[in-house]
């Protein structure tokens, strides 16, 4: 754990795994969404900008994931010059292409001798049969985990947000994805239009109870070229970092030690952000909330006991 032992950072854990600081290389290997192409919907969901969540990410043309991987130690190299980096599919929706393709991007990555292990972003509405046996070769062979983009347990709020797919697609997923051995890293979003806390701390508790590996906690950013910011363009999520921070903290204390945590803000461009404001000050954000943490004597877990039920509820 970071911060005098108060949550349990992923990268800590990757520290533990690797001998040493660890980087995940943001790729978008030039997939595309059932939610962008008329599958299931059309120009994303309504929080998504238009480059699917991956601007940070270094864009993929065939034959050059080793180029794009070049991009991104060269990002980060004079800062860790002996990293251990892991190739993480990001952009859009990594598992929704012909398993061939896949497969071929995959193994483009990891036949990279810099690269230590592979991280996967999908839709849980996203794996076939043939994509979960690909992905059960791979975490055989290799260091991997699938991140699945969930958000909210609240069917309004998926549907306003043009989602696509429901919670039962989600469960079954992860029971898929757990069936295999393979990790799973939960996307929350907190701040959604309509969403009270009570709620989003009811999403926190319901993935909480699954197996997961780790979990992502998103602030809502509204971004220039989403849906979002052309419906409610005068959005904001939370009126300061202070507000934000303390829902961080007690979403923290009822989240189980053993979860890895991957994120607590969120992450954009400044150029494409539109509101909060003050969002784009991430080492701030982070330094407030192991601040608080420290200040009131608390961690991750604190209120929660894993048993036959999952416990997760502030002590009265």
């Amino acid at each position: 754990m970071i911060g005098g032992e108060r949550y349990n950072s992923i990268s800590d854990y990757l520290k533990k795994e690797f001998g040493g600081k660890t980087i995940k290389l943001a790729i978008d290997a030039g997939f595309t969404c059932p939610n962008r192409d008329g599958t299931c919907g059309v120009g994303g969901c309504a929080f998504c900008s238009a480059g699917g969540s991956g601007e940070l990410a270094s864009v993929y043309t065939p034959g050059s994931i080793a180029k794009a991987i070049d991009e991104q130690i060269a990002l980060n190299s004079d800062k860790w010059p002996d990293a251990t980096y892991l190739a993480y599919f990001q952009a859009h929706t990594n598992t929704y292409a012909p398993v061939e393709e896949l497969r071929e991007k995959y193994y483009e990555a990891l036949a990279d001798d810099r690269i230590s292990g592979i991280v996967i972003a999908t839709r849980p509405d996203c794996l076939g049969e043939d994509v979960l046996d690909l992905l059960s070769e791979i975490n055989e062979k290799y260091f991997m985990w699938v991140e699945l983009g969930l958000q909210t347990i609240h069917p309004e709020t998926s549907e306003f947000l043009g989602i696509g797919y429901s919670l039962d697609v989600y469960d079954k997923a992860v029971a898929d994805l757990t069936a295999r051995d393979i990790k799973i890293v939960s996307h929350l979003i907190l701040g959604l239009p309509g969403e009270t806390e009570d709620m989003m701390l009811d999403s926190l508790r319901y993935v909480c109870q699954s197996p997961i590996f780790g979990l992502k906690l998103h602030l809502l950013n509204v971004v220039k070229g989403s849906r979002l910011y052309a419906e409610m363009p005068d959005y904001v999520s939370f009126n300061s970092i202070d507000e934000y921070v303390d829902l961080v903290v007690r979403c923290l204390e009822i989240i189980p030690p053993e979860i890895t945590i991957h994120r607590l803000t969120g992450d954009v461009p400044r150029s494409l952000l539109v509101s909060p404001e003050w969002s784009y000050h991430k080492r701030t954000i982070l330094n407030k909330i192991n601040y608080e943490l420290k200040a009131r004597d608390t961690k991750q877990g604190v209120f929660c006991n894993r048993g036959s039920d999952l416990n997760c509820n502030p002590a009265t």
